[in-house]
């Protein structure tokens, strides 16, 4: 039988690393694409064997790269999901933002989804798929990184147009918004401010942030089957941030229940 592949850009970093492994559940090969083919490689070794974790370079903002991937993808089997987890940030606001800023981030967290998705469109439709774009709560709210931020909300947007006009095709589209998660990047904010974490906690709900094993379930579950009726949706992973803050409640209210 033809084996079933899942594609996971980004796939060196934590997040990536934690939803390639937790979609080795339903898939039979995982594609982990990152710019940094050695980091891709190491993940994919602690993953488990190289027939089911599979290491590839791309530079998914490069149109030839990402189509050279998409071949590798194609040799490997039947591609049946497709994450877009690449992504990064640059300038922290939007006075400090350059225009080579603007476009790198764009390029990234918007075009790059763009690209991933027309290069793999067809074997998609073959399978009747998923795409889930890994957004972020900036794309809903304003939490700094503007041009990282107007890109996520552009990502959001994009994955309504695929939901609605590949749903003829049996392709599901699907985002995830991530608040705080518990990543290196967020551990080198720790280690230059030992109380970043407890800083951030408080305007959470739930009291915690999420860790990449939090992002890769959710992944997994609109992956899934058990998905099959959920198409354009975005579903927050943020420990209840973007239902609203207890210390404004409490301000607001004048109510020492929140």
């Amino acid at each position: 039988m033809t084996k079933s592949v899942a594609i996971v850009t980004g796939a060196a970093g934590d997040i990536g690393r934690a939803i390639a492994s937790r979609l080795a559940d339903d898939h039979d090969v995982i594609l982990l694409v990152d710019i940094d083919v050695a980091a891709a490689e190491k993940a994919a070794r602690m993953l488990g064997p190289v027939e089911r974790f599979v290491a590839v370079g791309c530079d998914v903002t490069d149109e030839r790269s990402v189509a050279e991937m998409a071949r590798s993808a194609a040799a490997l089997g039947a591609v049946k999901t497709l994450v877009n987890n690449a992504g990064a940030a640059r300038a922290v606001s939007l006075q400090t933002t350059t225009p080579d800023d603007w476009r790198a981030d764009n390029a990234l967290n918007l075009e790059a989804p763009f690209l991933c998705f027309s290069a793999v469109a067809d074997m998609l439709k073959a399978t009747r798929g998923s795409v889930v774009n890994i957004s972020s709560v900036n794309g809903m709210s304003v939490f700094g990184h503007p041009a990282y931020s107007a890109a996520k909300a552009g990502l959001l947007h994009f994955t309504k147009l695929v939901a609605v006009e590949y749903g003829k095709f049996g392709i599901r589209s699907n985002a995830i918004a991530p608040g705080t998660v518990r990543t290196q990047a967020w551990e080198a904010r720790a280690a230059a401010n030992p109380n970043v974490f407890e800083e951030a906690r408080r305007w959470y709900p739930l009291q915690r942030v999420a860790d990449p094993v939090d992002v890769a379930n959710a992944v997994g579950f609109l992956a899934s089957a058990q998905a099959s009726a959920i198409s354009g949706v975005c579903l927050p992973v943020d420990c209840g941030l973007t239902a609203g803050q207890a210390e404004l409640a409490r301000t607001f209210s004048q109510s020492a229940d929140y």
